[in-house]
């Protein structure tokens, strides 16, 4: 592991740092917040997944996360949304390739020799970070936009025994069902459909739903709403009775302005859960 980057934070450290990556077979960045409370033992680790066109560096310096994880005593972590460099297989749509990893393990080519973000972020950098870092896997969330929110909701429910807590901003929902996430399920799935509903927070919720507290922001102006399909995640929130927190936001739209306007409420609602 290389730092690339150290910077005094709202009293603890903002580090950026790369690492060979086991996963994708490339060279992965990421980004981690230690609060002060680091210093002195182990602290909560709150994930941040990032959507679509963005690097670990987007919610890192646009989301104002760091203010609130310091006030919490949270580490925040933030993955990058894909493999990226020479050879790594690419596309020019911004919704596929590199920038739209999908936080999947791509089994088609051109993408599966590099795209395996769901085993990235699930144990690969995981990994890394507990044997280097003062953080405790015992008290984790998990948290992202938009695609990044389809990440975390799609992995709490997968893993609901490692997070305590998951949130999302404007996530995509229900992928299967939509235009856009058809696209890049066939893309890097194949036409598979079993596959397909591994990576459907609707479908998931159906099925398993998650054993903890959940809250969900996507705003009413949201130019992607259509592909979002909260209104679906709703549905089978209610149907299973989970507990959950789903809220349309008046006015907002799919930008960061929209997610550091609700990130105070995110952080606090995931210390609630690392901190019982």
């Amino acid at each position: 592991m290389e730092l690339k980057s150290e910077n005094a934070c709202f009293g603890g450290t903002q580090g950026v740092y790369t690492h060979k990556s086991r996963a994708t077979g490339t060279d992965m960045t990421f980004g981690l917040f230690l609060p002060p409370e680091a210093r002195d033992g182990m602290v909560p680790v709150l994930w941040y997944l990032s959507g679509l066109t963005c690097t670990h560096e987007n919610a890192m310096t646009k989301a104002g996360a760091q203010a609130w994880a310091a006030e919490q005593g949270l580490a925040l972590v933030f993955p990058d949304t894909s493999p990226r460099g020479p050879g790594v297989a690419d596309d020019e749509a911004f919704d596929l390739g590199q920038g739209a990893g999908f936080y999947v393990n791509a089994t088609e080519d051109p993408w599966a020799r590099h795209y395996r973000m769901w085993d990235y972020v699930t144990e690969d950098l995981p990994e890394l970070l507990f044997d280097t870092f003062p953080l405790d896997p015992e008290r984790q969330a998990i948290t992202g936009h938009s695609m990044g929110g389809h990440g975390a909701l799609t992995i709490a429910m997968t893993l609901p025994e490692r997070f305590r807590s998951v949130s999302a901003f404007a996530p995509i929902c229900h992928p299967t069902a939509s235009d856009w996430g058809q696209k890049q399920l066939t893309a890097y799935l194949g036409d598979d459909q079993e596959a397909w509903d591994a990576h459907d927070a609707a479908f998931l919720m159906r099925e398993r739903g998650f054993d903890g507290p959940m809250l969900i922001d996507t705003g009413t102006k949201d130019q992607f709403i259509d592909l979002l399909m909260p209104e679906t995640l709703m549905q089978e929130v209610g149907q299973r009775r989970q507990q959950a927190v789903m809220r349309l936001q008046p006015g907002y739209d799919h930008s960061y302005f929209f997610v550091a306007s609700f990130m105070e409420e995110h952080v606090a609602f995931h210390a609630e859960a690392l901190y019982a």
